[in-house]
């Protein structure tokens, strides 16, 4: 029956979805997840500045949003408008970003850069070159823990969070190659290597959320500095960091042999805390099962698209791919549903998880299960898009 309703909703998709009737689609590209997916969104928000309403901020899941679905621009130039609609919204002429201030040394205003390089790269308009400096400029001066890792926000000094490491990495990483400045691989390897060491669990082989090197945090593990639980959110982040930094990361590097390593060590760990029964996985990845847990959207979506991009790069072992095909299947039957307007909608994906704060998130186990679960959040629905391009689903 699920499968008899998907269908009628690809056929609703294909005869009223956005941009019905361009040259550019093709009944085979109307059925593709990806497309599907890019036209819910677009259709429940015709901007998405209005993705965070009643909020308007240099955001960092609405821009993976828009770098998703830019990414099927190739099918129809409206999704690369989509995107460069929002971040034209906040470059100014003069280079810029509204809402963005540098000296809040927060990581997550990075992630957003990425867009810019990609609208510099297709205009050449100086404004986007100099917002692009902007961030580089941030990072130049983000403080670090006395071991060298960015702190992950001013307001939380001396912490490494594994989120963090996605926000930065993969963007200092293309502007090294883009714009011919090494040095910065080098600092990003370093991070993937530092952010690995200080969150291992040796026994799993999985990483806690968070590290506080100065130990002053309650949440803090006070003889490893290690928050208390694996997220499954947070390890995804770090792993889609690893195989998109690898993108640009020069083959002869001395550190990308140990980069891949670690993304494979992390991928054998996170597949021993699959759920057998959906092939998904859970909020907090070693409590399988236990109360209160439950099957998450995002950090599932995540690991599809690591692992099928990192076994279609030849960084994870062929079978990978197969894995991420599995996983992807598992999503369209556990996650996606058609909503009452006929788009599809994807359910039971974590809002938001941090550590510390006011009011102070203590990292527990209670903590991460009751953060409350939305449909659609742009933290899940930007990676079954690219899930679903890596895949060609």
């Amino acid at each position: 029956m699920k499968n008899l309703v998907l269908a009628c909703a690809a056929l609703f998709i294909m005869l009223t979805g956005p941009g019905c009737g361009s040259s550019a689609h093709t009944d085979g590209d109307n059925e593709k997840w990806s497309i599907r997916m890019a036209n819910s969104v677009m259709a429940r928000h015709d901007s998405l500045l209005k993705m965070d309403a009643p909020r308007v901020r240099w955001q960092y899941d609405v821009s993976f949003v828009g770098q998703a679905i830019d990414k099927l621009g190739g099918v129809d130039p409206k999704y690369s408008e989509y995107m460069e609609t929002f971040i034209d919204y906040f470059v100014q002429e003069d280079g810029s970003v509204l809402h963005y201030k540098q000296t809040d040394y927060n990581i997550d205003r990075i992630n957003p850069a990425k867009n810019v390089i990609t609208l510099y790269k297709r205009t050449g308009e100086q404004k986007y070159r100099d917002a692009i400096e902007l961030h580089v400029e941030q990072m130049r001066n983000h403080p670090k823990t006395a071991s060298g890792g960015f702190w992950h926000k001013k307001i939380y000094p001396n912490q490494i969070w594994l989120d963090g490491l996605y926000m930065a990495s993969p963007f200092l990483a293309q502007y090294a190659r883009e714009f011919n400045a090494p040095e910065w691989f080098d600092v990003v390897t370093h991070e993937i290597q530092l952010a690995y060491q200080v969150t291992l669990d040796e026994e799993s082989g999985l990483l806690y959320h968070a590290y506080d090197e100065s130990r002053e945090q309650s949440w803090s593990n006070p003889e490893t500095g290690q928050s208390p639980h694996f997220w499954s959110r947070a390890t995804g982040w770090y792993m889609m960091a690893i195989v998109d930094v690898l993108d640009f990361l020069p083959k002869n590097h001395p550190d990308r042999d140990s980069v891949i390593s670690i993304l494979n060590s992390v991928s054998e760990a996170v597949m021993k805390v699959r759920d057998p029964k959906t092939g998904l996985w859970y909020q907090v990845l070693d409590h399988l099962g236990a109360e209160g847990n439950y099957i998450e959207g995002s950090g599932s979506a995540m690991f599809a698209y690591t692992f099928a991009k990192g076994a279609k790069n030849g960084y994870l072992d062929q079978k990978y791919h197969d894995i991420a095909n599995g996983v992807f299947d598992s999503m369209v039957e556990h996650l996606i549903v058609e909503d009452e307007s006929g788009w599809i909608t994807m359910t039971d994906i974590c809002g938001a998880c941090g550590l510390g704060g006011n009011p102070y998130r203590d990292g527990s186990y209670e903590y991460y299960i009751t953060e409350k679960v939305y449909d659609n959040d742009p933290k899940g629905v930007a990676p079954f898009i690219i899930a679903a391009i890596e895949l060609d689903r």
